[in-house]
């Protein structure tokens, strides 16, 4: 495969103002997709990858994600595709995002959890997929003793779930694996032949999960293990000691997100995630 620069052709840019420690993420929107992507723009008239996934493939609060260190030991353009709080109902919603992504000759996913996922018991935000909008009467049934109406994303929805009734909860928790498998499915059949799954987390996936926590909630081995079918490879990406002892050095953030910053991956991080991925999409390609 022949690989060539990138430019800013096709893409809007934007400025956002950096205040104190803050990053420019120079975001920008590509042809008519509806979401902002984390630039400068790659050109898309040449052969590139694609990296699909939520807030650390957006690389938030790092000044060089693993979306850019792959592009810079490959040689070609790496679309950054990750999205803040993202999961795939954030490209199954854009049909112009996932178009960009389907025509890439390779596609990364990073793997996020089941809860961040329109499904039969609550609705979230297209793009914002961490923001709870409405109960079903499914679950509204089931939990006739909950109001709703102060909770707003859904992490905070689970946490009260699981504390007004745990059999219910669980219940729940099953639909909401069994929609995420139904959902990645979906997302894979529309990517290119070539597709990689990336497990980004502290511990590699679980036997069985069936809380909140660790990240990414509710995913475990049988989950993955249903999908190994339709992918190329799953990359299974756990930081080392160093990486996560340099984690609260290597970001950029302002002192008023320290908590949100420490819940992500650090520089380190990004570039032990770059350094599992490139020789397995040097070989696909």
């Amino acid at each position: 495969m022949l690989c060539g620069g990138w430019t800013e052709f096709g893409c809007v840019m934007m400025t956002i103002p950096a205040g104190v420690r803050a990053l420019d993420y120079f975001p920008c929107r590509y042809g008519a997709a509806k979401a902002l992507f984390r630039g400068p723009a790659r050109d898309l008239t040449q052969p590139y990858v694609a990296v699909l996934g939520g807030s650390p493939t957006f690389g938030k609060y790092v000044q060089r994600p693993y979306p850019a260190l792959v592009e810079a030991a490959l040689g070609c353009p790496v679309v950054n595709l990750g999205g803040l709080n993202a999961g795939p109902d954030f490209y199954l919603t854009d049909p112009a995002a996932l178009d960009i992504a389907a025509r890439a000759e390779v596609a990364v996913v990073q793997i996020t959890g089941a809860e961040a996922l329109s499904n039969p018991f609550y609705l979230v935000h297209s793009r914002r997929n961490d923001r709870f909008l409405v109960a079903t009467p499914a679950l509204r049934a089931l939990f006739p003793q909950v109001d709703f109406a102060e909770i707003h994303f859904t992490r905070h929805l689970l946490q009260v779930l699981e504390r007004s009734d745990r059999a219910a909860y669980a219940q729940v928790v099953a639909g909401l694996k069994q929609n995420w498998l139904d959902r990645m499915r979906l997302l894979l059949a529309r990517l290119p032949r070539r597709r990689l799954l990336l497990w980004l987390a502290d511990a590699p996936p679980p036997e069985r999960a069936g809380s909140l926590d660790p990240a990414p909630p509710f995913i475990d081995q049988p989950l993955l293990g249903a999908l190994l079918p339709d992918v190329s490879h799953l990359i299974v990406a756990t930081p080392s000691r160093r990486a996560r002892a340099l984690q609260p050095f290597d970001m950029t953030y302002p002192e008023t997100e320290a908590a949100q910053a420490a819940c992500l991956p650090g520089a380190a991080v990004h570039a032990e995630v770059a350094e599992r991925l490139v020789p397995v999409l040097q070989r696909l390609m």
